[in-house]
């Protein structure tokens, strides 16, 4: 008798898309801005360039545009879609959620649409909640962006950091599919978030509605988030693989937040994980906040190196603390 795995319904990740500003700024303009030089940044931070958007360029048109790219890639049309997740801290507006501005944009008139705000963690997080929305029958397809444009809350004579973002944005299209309950078949795996927010003031924006009635601009104390963000992500890491019953060895890709090369390294050293099995954006794109993860696996997938069958984690940590993993068979 033939041993079948039983059917499972899982989240499948049909196409990807990404936008980006079309001004680059590199280190060379960044000097000319605040007292900082290519060597200082690149040494620091791995980064050689940013994009920086235009007043035209805001988080709903960059959100917009990957949204498209991913759809067109995936054979599909934005009728397809009845739910959208915006992972995003800087949004067109402090509401309506940029989601429903994106879901007139696409021309869709059904399902939901909201925003998540988990600063760097926002797209692993919304990838958790589509993957939670798809298994529990309340979505079929959705579209599940990170999009920022960070350049706007940044103090631009601050140069611990303003020097290590950029802005853009990257999308997903998750369809639910029935598949064998099997490592081997495609879909997310394994979704795993936390958060402490007793390290809130580590990294945060000195500004809100509520309290100053400002946007306000971004601060962090760069050394401690550096020494949280290795510890949680590899942790995270190792537990969602575990979860999922496979080794470091058994993951073809790594696309993490880009964050900082150091932070990459660190964590790789810290799970054994090789450098060429990461994929890295940060030189050319900076920090682009949650839209980093999603961006960095549409330049991996256009250029050759994700192929389908292959398995991916996902890992990103951000303001609040938030952490979080996803695995995936692409």
């Amino acid at each position: 008798m033939t041993d079948t795995k039983p059917l499972v319904r899982r989240s499948v990740i049909m196409g990807s898309g990404s936008a980006l500003p079309l001004r680059i700024m590199t280190n060379a303009d960044m000097s000319k801005v605040v007292d900082t030089s290519d060597e200082w940044i690149v040494e620091r931070t791995g980064i050689k360039a940013r994009h920086i958007a235009s007043d035209s360029e805001t988080t709903r048109s960059l959100g917009a545009d990957a949204a498209r790219r991913a759809l067109e890639h995936a054979g599909m049309t934005a009728q397809d879609v009845d739910l959208i997740i915006v992972a995003t801290s800087t949004p067109d507006q402090t509401f309506p959620a940029t989601a429903t501005l994106i879901q007139a944009d696409l021309g869709i008139t059904r399902g939901a649409a909201f925003d998540i705000q988990a600063v760097c963690s926002g797209f692993v997080y919304a990838l958790a909640m589509a993957d939670a929305m798809i298994k529990a029958g309340q979505a079929g397809c959705v579209l599940v962006i990170g999009s920022e444009t960070f350049s706007r809350i940044l103090d631009w004579t601050d140069r611990t950091t303003c020097v290590l973002f950029g802005d853009g944005a990257g999308a997903v299209v998750l369809r639910g599919e029935m598949v064998p309950d099997s490592p081997a078949s495609r879909g997310i795996q394994v979704t795993r978030i936390r958060s402490d927010g007793r390290y809130h003031d580590k990294l945060y924006v000195d500004g809100g509605p509520s309290t100053t009635k400002t946007v306000g601009h971004l601060r962090m104390e760069g050394r401690e988030v550096f020494k949280h963000a290795v510890t949680n992500i590899a942790s995270i890491m190792d537990e969602a693989m575990t979860e999922a019953g496979i080794a470091p060895k058994d993951v073809d890709w790594f696309v993490p937040h880009q964050a900082n090369r150091r932070i990459l390294e660190g964590t790789a050293r810290k799970l054994g994980i090789s450098e060429d099995r990461i994929v890295m954006t940060l030189d050319r794109h900076g920090n682009t906040s949650a839209a980093s993860i999603p961006l960095a696996f549409d330049v991996a997938i256009r250029d050759g190196r994700i192929k389908k069958g292959n398995m991916v984690l996902f890992e990103a940590m951000g303001g609040g603390f938030t952490w979080g993993a996803v695995l995936a068979r692409y």
